[in-house]
């Protein structure tokens, strides 16, 4: 409790420079006007930005820090602090190494927290409140090189690769601070070690191609374990630095078909992106009703003392992002979109999921590049590892044993531009059933529904 409250206190500290900062701010404005309207925090650093930018250099820098309470239900209530440093190196090969169509980039993180437990552990939930949320380290997320051909109809990119850079995303879902409405359960929760995606990159190559000017198709495949074949451990632990760069453990493939229509700044109709995709994957995985007793016989896992593995897994999913309504050449817009997947019962946790919500920019007069998103995202637990819960109450003579099912999360946040360079974003999350409805911390009843609130800020050096 000590531990909470001083996280609690931290938090409304945060809070109170955040707003300090922003009074601040706003008394300045009238005497540094160039502060308030560049790009990035530091600007051009007298030139010599856009020196290496003409060089073919560009260098990123963004620290993202938030704090989030569970202050009703989940496993347990309390707050937590945690912190992303990112820096990013891009580079434009044709203008330093007349290379024509070839590009390099690499990214790391340094990431940190109050203390060291996360805030998914204080829900019990299969989506975790926060996307940047990872074990305390320094580590080489991703590094890789691409080449362009034919008019950018072709790409190849190789190196360490992240899956969710390009696969299943929703621009309008990217608002949305839990990670459910990124690297979906349907994927995060069934693939092995959770698959290449933030903060495990694994060594891979994509190839894109771009038949018509709106329509991509994506294949790629990845190192299947991102902890390297004898990790036992989480892929964060085995591979601590992300410098690991196993190929062992399989391999993932994954591809997508992507449609877009009226992108251009001329196009006549709102614009939208629809996706197709599904994966492949050659590892061993876990049946998740029955094992292996000690004679090699199948009975159920409460009984098991070896799993039961099947060879390969797949899955599939699609995703709309739709524009449906723009106030002309003005900024305000109404979007909204709806993911879906699934994958087989016997040996995923997750069989279905399901989000959806909508994007409101400009809701605010005056405040055109605010963002008032709304999400709500459904994870359907597989069949059998429900049956399996059943065989626990039955082998246990235990009525009371919780059968799992789903978990619910509904989020509203609002992304509030201070400057270009500087956002804040209160975010609120209802989260059902976390975990799918397990035992609590005690084993007296199951996990109760969570409520969590708080509030990040992101800043571009």
């Amino acid at each position: 409790m000590k531990a909470n409250g001083a996280a609690g206190r931290l938090a409304g500290a945060s809070l109170l420079a955040a707003v300090a900062v922003f009074t601040g701010a706003q008394a300045a404005m009238a005497d540094d006007q160039g502060l308030w309207s560049r790009d990035t925090l530091l600007g051009d650093f007298g030139g010599l930005r856009s020196q290496w930018s003409a060089s073919g250099f560009d260098v990123g820098f963004n620290y993202t820090a938030e704090t989030l309470g569970t202050v009703s239900g989940g496993m347990k209530q309390g707050w937590i602090y945690e912190g992303r440093a990112t820096l990013s190196l891009d580079f434009d090969l044709a203008k330093l190494a007349n290379w024509s169509g070839a590009t390099a980039h690499a990214s790391a993180f340094q990431i940190h927290h109050l203390n060291g437990m996360p805030a998914a552990d204080y829900t019990g939930s299969i989506g975790d409140p926060s996307n940047i949320e990872a074990r305390h380290s320094t580590r080489l997320f991703t590094a890789w090189i691409q080449q362009n051909l034919f008019d950018d109809a072709l790409s190849i990119r190789a190196g360490q690769l992240a899956a969710d850079d390009e696969f299943l995303g929703s621009a309008t879902a990217g608002n949305l601070i839990n990670g459910t409405f990124g690297w979906a359960p349907v994927v995060a929760a069934n693939l092995t070690q959770g698959g290449p995606a933030y903060p495990v990159a694994t060594p891979g190559i994509r190839i894109e191609v771009k038949p018509a000017s709106n329509l991509a198709i994506l294949a790629a495949a990845f190192s299947g374990n991102p902890g390297g074949r004898d990790c036992t451990d989480e892929a964060q632990i085995c591979d601590p630095h992300g410098t690991k760069f196993s190929m062992s453990g399989g391999t993932l493939w994954m591809g997508e078909l992507q449609y877009s229509i009226n992108q251009g700044e001329n196009a006549s109709g709102l614009p939208g992106v629809y996706k197709i995709g599904g994966f492949i994957e050659n590892g061993a995985f876990a049946d998740q009703r029955y094992g292996l007793d000690g004679l090699g016989a199948v009975v159920p896992l409460a009984l098991a003392v070896d799993p039961l593995e099947h060879r390969g897994n797949h899955g599939i999913y699609a995703v709309a992002d739709q524009t449906v309504w723009k106030n002309g050449a003005g900024a305000q817009s109404v979007n909204l979109f709806l993911r879906a997947g699934g994958a087989p019962d016997n040996r995923n946790l997750v069989s279905f999921y399901v989000d959806g919500g909508v994007g409101i920019t400009g809701l605010v007069p005056g405040r055109d590049k605010d963002v008032l998103t709304f999400g709500v995202a459904h994870t359907k637990i597989s069949s059998d590892a429900a049956k399996a819960d059943e065989d626990t109450r039955i082998v246990n003579a235990d009525p009371s044993f919780p059968i799992r099912d789903q978990e619910t999360i509904l989020e509203v946040n609002y992304l509030a531009e201070i400057a270009p360079w500087w956002n804040v974003q209160p975010d609120v999350q209802y989260i059902v059933h976390p975990g799918g409805n397990v035992q609590n911390a005690s084993a007296t009843g199951t996990v109760g529904n969570a409520w969590v609130v708080g509030v990040r800020t992101s800043i571009n050096f």
